[in-house]
C-alpha cells in the first residue's frame, strides 16, 4: 500500500497559509529534505485551497532550474478533494469523485510510489481520522506573521500521534515527523 505523507510548513504563531515567509529558510539542506520527499512521491494530494494556491504560483516557476521543484510539481499526477472544482486547468490534475475517503483508500491501493500532501486543513484532518495519514512532518519556521492559525478550522476533531523523529537545520527550521496512534 502507498504511503502518504503531509508535510506542513508552519510559524511559531500557526500559521500556514502563504508560505513566502518560507523563502528565507529555503536552504540547501531544506531543498535536500523537500527533494527527499518529492522523490519518494509519485502523486500528490490537495484541498481546493492548497489547489487555487499552487495551481497559480508552480505554473510560473522555471521548469528548466531544478532548484526550484517546477518541474515536479507542475508534472506530477494531482488529485484534488472538492466539491467545487470542476475543470482543473494545472496540468495532470483529478479531482476526487465520491467520498474523500473512500478515492483516498482507492489511490494508496493503487501500485506507484507515495504520495505526498501540503498543508494541513480539513481535508486531512478527515484522513488522520480515518487511518488513511502515514507520516506528518511538520517544518516549524522561525518567525511570527499573524493571520488565521489555520486554513480551517478543525472543530469536532482529536488525534495523538506519536513523535518519529526531528531535525534542525542551521537556518533554525525545525522539522518534527509524526505518525498517528492507531487505536
Amino acid at each position: 500500500m502507498r504511503k502518504l505523507v503531509n508535510s506542513t510548513y508552519i510559524t511559531l504563531d500557526g500559521v500556514i497559509e502563504n508560505p513566502m515567509w518560507t523563502m528565507p529558510y529555503f536552504d540547501a539542506e531544506a531543498q535536500a529534505l523537500a527533494g527527499q520527499l518529492t522523490e519518494n512521491a509519485d502523486a500528490m494530494l490537495m484541498g481546493r485551497v492548497t489547489y487555487d494556491g499552487m495551481s497559480v504560483a508552480w505554473p510560473a516557476r522555471d521548469e528548466s532550474d531544478p532548484t526550484t521543484g517546477a518541474a515536479y510539481f507542475n508534472n506530477v499526477k494531482k488529485y484534488v478533494a472538492s466539491t467545487t472544482l470542476t475543470d482543473p486547468t494545472w496540468n495532470n490534475t483529478e479531482v476526487l469523485q465520491g467520498d474523500l475517503v473512500e478515492a483516498v483508500r482507492a489511490l494508496k491501493e493503487v501500485d506507484g510510489k507515495g504520495i505526498i500532501q501540503y498543508g494541513y486543513g480539513s481535508v486531512t484532518a478527515q484522513l488522520v481520522k480515518a487511518g488513511l495519514v502515514d507520516e506528518v512532518h511538520f517544518w516549524i519556521h522561525p518567525v511570527l506573521v499573524g493571520g488565521p492559525s489555520l486554513t480551517a478550522q478543525l472543530t469536532d476533531f482529536a488525534a495523538s500521534f506519536e513523535l518519529a523523529g526531528t531535525r534542525t537545520h542551521k537556518s533554525g527550521v525545525i522539522i518534527a515527523t509524526y505518525v498517528p496512534v492507531r487505536a
